[in-house]
C-alpha cells in the first residue's frame, strides 16, 4: 500500500460536502430528503454573466490566460474594491483564482512556514483549519460566544497573539453564523493588530453583498487604512452573483505577496477558466438589480426561519446580519432520547437523527468548531423551508 504523507493525514474531509453527499445518496435510494446543508444560492446566475460565458465559447476564448487572470478582469476587480470598499489597488495587486477557496489556499502556501500560528475565530468556515494544516501551520482556535454575536473581541485577540502568530482570519458576514463585524468591531481589532507588527490579517468577505436590515458592510483595511499593507482581502462571484459552479474568486493585497500567491497558483492549477473569467467580468460590471431582489428574498426567509426555529422547544436562534445561514443552539436537546431509544449525545448525533427521522440534512456545529449548534442554509424555496421546519418540529415533539 502507498504510504500517505503525514500532512494529508492531519486533514479531515469537508463535513458539509460529506453531509450533502449522504443526503444525495438517500434521495437516490428513494427517500424524501430536504437538504439545508449546502451553502449555494438557489437563484440563477445573472443573464449578463451567462450570456458573456456563452459568447466567450462562441468567439473561441477557450485558451490559457495569464495565471493571475485576464487584465480586464483584474482591472474590474480593482475598481470593485475602489467603488465598494474605498480600497485603492492596481490590477497588479489583484489575483483571480479558481474560487475563493483557492485564493486562501494560495495565501497560506505562500505565507505560512511550519509552526507558524494562524488565529481562527470559531465558529469558522470548515476549510480554514485544514488549509492551515496543509501549509504545516498551527491553527489557533478562539471560541466566540453567541452573547458576543459569535464575533472575536479585541481582548480575545490580544490574549491569543504570540511570537509565532503570523495571521488572523476574519470572515464577515460569517459562514456559518451570518453575523457581521461592524466598523467599531473592526476598529477594536485593528488597535490590537497595530500593536503587533508581525501579524497580518486575512479577511474573507465572500458574503459582503448579502447583508440585511440596512446595515452597511465594511472591511478590515477600509476601517484600518494604515494596516492595508498587512491585509489580504478575499471576495468572489459565487455568493453575490450566484456563480458557485463558475469558480471565480479574487483577492487584493500587498504586491509582493500577490506575486508569491500567483507563483503558487502557476504551479498548481494555472489560470482560472477563461470562460468563467469573461462571465465574472460581466457580473462585476453589470446591473445589481437581480442581486438587490435576491437579498430582499433572503431577508424575508431569514426573519421567518428565526421565528420558526425559536418556537421549537430546545432550540435557540439569534438573528443573523447576513449571508444565508442561521446557527441555532440545540443544547436543549442534548441528553434527550429518541423514540427508538437513541440518546442525543451531541450535535453530530442530532444531525444524524434528523436526517434519518425527519429527512432533513443539516450540518453539525462541531464541523465549524462550535459544538451544540446546527447550521441551516435557507438558500432554498420558502415552501421547502416550511416543510423542513414542520418535520423538525414533529421530530422534536417525539423526544
Amino acid at each position: 500500500m502507498i504510504q500517505l504523507s503525514k500532512r494529508i493525514q492531519k486533514v479531515k474531509p469537508s463535513a458539509t460536502l460529506a453531509i450533502t453527499a449522504k443526503a444525495a445518496e438517500l434521495r437516490a435510494s428513494g427517500k424524501n430528503i430536504i437538504s439545508l446543508s449546502v451553502g449555494e444560492p438557489d437563484f440563477e446566475t445573472p443573464k449578463a454573466a451567462r450570456d458573456a460565458g456563452i459568447e466567450a465559447i462562441r468567439s473561441g476564448f477557450t485558451r490559457y490566460t495569464a495565471v493571475a487572470g485576464i487584465p480586464e478582469l483584474r482591472k474590474a476587480v480593482a475598481e470593485k474594491f475602489r467603488r465598494d470598499n474605498d480600497l485603492d489597488y492596481e490590477p497588479e495587486d489583484i489575483l483571480v483564482s479558481t474560487g475563493g477557496k483557492q485564493c486562501i489556499y494560495n495565501l497560506l502556501q505562500a505565507m505560512i512556514d511550519p509552526g507558524d500560528e494562524v488565529i481562527i475565530p470559531a465558529p469558522y468556515w470548515v476549510s480554514y483549519p485544514d488549509m492551515v494544516l496543509l501549509a504545516e501551520g498551527e491553527p489557533v482556535i478562539i471560541e466566540c460566544l453567541a452573547d458576543a454575536g459569535f464575533k472575536l473581541t479585541a481582548s480575545q485577540l490580544e490574549t491569543a497573539i504570540t511570537a509565532k502568530t503570523k495571521l488572523l482570519f476574519i470572515n464577515s458576514p460569517s459562514n456559518p453564523t451570518g453575523m457581521a463585524y461592524l466598523a467599531d468591531d473592526l476598529a477594536a481589532l485593528g488597535e490590537v493588530v497595530r500593536r503587533h507588527p508581525h501579524v497580518a490579517v486575512a479577511t474573507d468577505d465572500m458574503y459582503e453583498k448579502i447583508l440585511f436590515d440596512g446595515k452597511k458592510f465594511v472591511t478590515f483595511a477600509q476601517i484600518n487604512p494604515d494596516l492595508k499593507d498587512r491585509t489580504i482581502t478575499f471576495n468572489g462571484t459565487s455568493k453575490a452573483h450566484c456563480m458557485n459552479g463558475w469558480r471565480i474568486g479574487f483577492c487584493a493585497g500587498p504586491r509582493n505577496l500577490i506575486k508569491a500567491m500567483s507563483k503558487v497558483q502557476g504551479q498548481s492549477t494555472s489560470n482560472p477558466s477563461s470562460i468563467s473569467q469573461k462571465a465574472a467580468l460581466a457580473a462585476l460590471t453589470g446591473s445589481t438589480d437581480e442581486l438587490d431582489e435576491m437579498v430582499k428574498v433572503y431577508q424575508t426567509r431569514r426573519t421567518w426561519l428565526v421565528d420558526a426555529l425559536n418556537s421549537i422547544p430546545g432550540m435557540d436562534c439569534i438573528t443573523p446580519d447576513g449571508a444565508f445561514y442561521v446557527f441555532p443552539s440545540v443544547s436543549g436537546w442534548i441528553g434527550k432520547t429518541t423514540p427508538d431509544g437513541t440518546k442525543l449525545a451531541d450535535d453530530v448525533v442530532i444531525c444524524e437523527w434528523l436526517l434519518d427521522a425527519a429527512g432533513v440534512a443539516l450540518v453539525p456545529g462541531t464541523a465549524f468548531g462550535s459544538p451544540g449548534q446546527i447550521r441551516f442554509s435557507y438558500a432554498v424555496a420558502q415552501e421547502t423551508l416550511e416543510d423542513a421546519v414542520n418535520r423538525i418540529s414533529e421530530a422534536a415533539a417525539s423526544l
